[in-house]
């Protein structure tokens, strides 16, 4: 195991060198000699504060979403559960927007953002609550439901463009994911909240792994199942407001990490939930690196230079067509 996790780590170092030469506005040549104490003011600058925060935010993020996704499928005892599929992210996305529409936050207040986005999570995981039952129900039975609570937040949120059309182009940037523009305040307002949480989602990894083996054993083993889940269910959403806060809602990054880092890890959640915050950071590390790739490269032919790929995008896309093959692969899947 410890092997596997120095393999992930090194890992994620290698998804974050490429994150840093990916971008446009200086050749890759360029970002060694920052590093190496030299370049112009203009090279420094774009290295040191725009990449750099761009990078650890967009690992931090990854971190966030996988753990909190791995949190919820042990908790619920379903592998369909996720921050996408459960209400938290499009709750947290609807916080987020509707704070910023009627100006009690925005990028100027990114603390009364994660506020909004965490109150929102805690509305989508109780709606699902109410609707698949404390059980947390069937995978089949809560995916339905939390594609039905998905979509009413997701109306919601469109929405607020009636109320406040002006906040079009923060809505379209929480409902997608992306990490363009972020700056270090976003990296010194995530990295306390994400250690937080992720130590308090460590903390819980005995409680989780007999939650993952049915209530009845739980409570066997004395453990107050009620208590848990809920503990375990507000780590995660706090967990996934803070990503979805910094960088919007990236599709199914949440989703299919926590079953890539059980399938290199094994079911020790001591090790898991640690090796579930290196596999995001990988996931969402390489998806940007390779968006800015690919928005790099077909400049010239386009002749544009404002076209931009979110990470977002590419993430969904990536993740969709993983979760088809996951599905194929283990349909009566459960834990």
């Amino acid at each position: 195991m410890s092997r596997r996790l120095a393999l992930l780590a090194v890992l994620a170092v290698l998804c974050a060198g490429a994150e840093l030469v990916a971008g446009r506005g200086m050749a890759p040549g360029a970002v060694w000699d920052v590093l190496a104490g030299g370049g112009d003011a203009t090279e420094r600058h774009i290295l040191l504060q725009l990449r750099v925060p761009r990078l650890l935010v967009s690992l931090g993020a990854g971190a966030c979403l996988a753990v909190a996704g791995l949190v919820l499928q042990s908790a619920l005892r379903n592998p369909l559960a996720g921050p996408e599929v459960t209400g938290v992210t499009p709750g947290a996305v609807l916080g987020a927007v509707t704070a910023t529409g009627l100006g009690l936050a925005g990028w100027d207040s990114p603390l009364a953002v994660v506020v909004a986005a965490c109150a929102g999570g805690c509305t989508g995981a109780a709606l699902l609550w109410l609707l698949a039952g404390r059980g947390g129900g069937d995978p089949a039975s809560t995916a339905v439901h939390g594609v039905l609570v998905s979509a009413v937040l997701g109306g919601l949120t469109a929405m607020v463009l009636l109320v406040a059309p002006g906040e079009l182009g923060s809505v379209v940037q929480w409902l997608i994911g992306t990490t363009e523009g972020r700056v270090w305040q976003h990296w010194h307002l995530l990295w306390p909240w994400a250690l937080a949480w992720g130590t308090a989602a460590w903390l819980l990894a005995g409680p989780l792994t007999l939650l993952r083996c049915g209530d009845d054993t739980a409570l066997a083993a004395g453990l107050s199942v009620r208590r848990a889940r809920t503990l375990a269910l507000l780590c995660a959403v706090a967990l996934t407001a803070g990503a979805v806060a910094a960088v919007g809602a990236l599709g199914f990054v949440g989703l299919l990490a926590p079953h890539l880092a059980v399938a290199v890890l094994g079911a020790d959640l001591r090790v898991t939930l640690p090796g579930a915050a290196l596999v995001g950071a990988v996931v969402v590390g390489g998806a940007d690196a390779a968006a800015q790739l690919f928005s790099r490269l077909p400049v010239p032919a386009l002749d544009s230079g404002r076209l931009v790929l979110p990470v977002g995008a590419l993430t969904a896309c990536l993740g969709a067509a993983l979760l088809l093959v996951v599905v194929g692969r283990a349909p009566d899947r459960t834990f």
